[in-house]
């Protein structure tokens, strides 16, 4: 008997990986799959799953690609699971969940998941590890937190939002599997975008200020400290121990001191794209624009 449960994956141009992540969860009742107007046979791999496609088209801001399906999708389910199509779900994962939504007095309205990370064909079991996401929800009680409202040249999708659950939370057993990085071509090119996404949102922060208040304390304190550590000199140097040394990327072999000198790499996007874009601003707020 299938799990009364809603699944929603984004895609767009996942033709590799949805095969996979579809099976994963094929125990679901419901499984919706938004796509970007793929141009690939990510489609016709969703309706051979039995997924319903939906086609997002975005409006260059807000809201983004998950919110939007959480805001105009018809579940038929109360509880719903956001998958990434490069994500994978144990089999155990089938009758933990089924407990869950099948509980009508269920005390907790909220879950996160922890995930760990393929890079380079190795499973990195200390760098990155553990990776909370909150992902199993009451529909009606979660939506993914707006950051800012400013277009982020980072593609339609959410990139490091986290879902706010009005209600309590709590933890997953089983855990999923993450094959975001294949290869190194893979890692550059999602993090040239996450870092103008980072960059941009650092910027409004500036000109604005803000404040949020995250369901998990451990993602609020992260990011309390993300943003101290934007304050400090040797950012991307402070990234790569934060990777090799705190979290002991260094027990991941010469694939985890790879990982952590590329996001010492990324940690210098954004440094560098966040003064950029500071550069501009106050050469258009001087009238200065051009004339250099």
């Amino acid at each position: 008997m299938k799990i009364p449960v809603s699944i929603l994956i984004p895609i767009k141009n996942e033709s590799a990986n949805l095969r996979r992540s579809l099976a994963s969860v094929s125990w679901a009742d419901e499984i919706f799959v938004v796509d970007s107007q793929s141009t690939d046979e990510s489609g016709s791999i969703a309706e051979a799953h039995g997924a319903s496609v939906v086609q997002f088209h975005f409006n260059g801001v807000w809201p983004k690609k998950k919110n939007w399906a959480l805001d105009n999708l018809p579940f038929k389910h109360e509880w719903v699971f956001i998958l990434d199509a490069d994500e994978v779900m144990p089999p155990e994962a089938a009758e933990e969940f089924r407990s869950i939504v099948t509980d009508p007095n269920h005390p907790v309205d909220g879950y996160w998941i922890n995930r760990r990370f393929m890079f380079m064909e190795k499973w990195l079991n200390h760098a990155y590890y553990p990776n909370w996401n909150l992902r199993l929800f009451r529909h009606r009680l979660g939506r993914y937190e707006q950051l800012t409202d400013v277009a982020t040249a980072s593609g339609d999708n959410e990139v490091h939002e986290h879902v706010v659950v009005n209600g309590k939370t709590g933890r997953l057993n089983c855990e999923m599997d993450h094959y975001a990085f294949p290869t190194v071509d893979v890692f550059v090119e999602k993090h040239n975008r996450y870092s103008n996404w980072e960059a941009r949102v650092a910027l409004d922060r500036f000109l604005k200020g803000s404040g949020q208040s995250l369901q998990s304390k451990e993602v609020g304190l992260r990011r309390r400290l993300k943003q101290l550590s934007q304050c400090l000199p040797s950012r991307p140097l402070l990234r790569f121990l934060y990777v090799y040394v705190w979290q002991r990327g260094f027990l991941d072999g010469k694939e985890g001191f790879h990982f952590a000198r590329l996001h010492a790499i990324y940690e210098c996007l954004c440094v560098v794209k966040t003064f950029e874009l500071k550069k501009l601003k106050s050469l258009k707020s001087t009238g200065a624009e051009g004339k250099n």
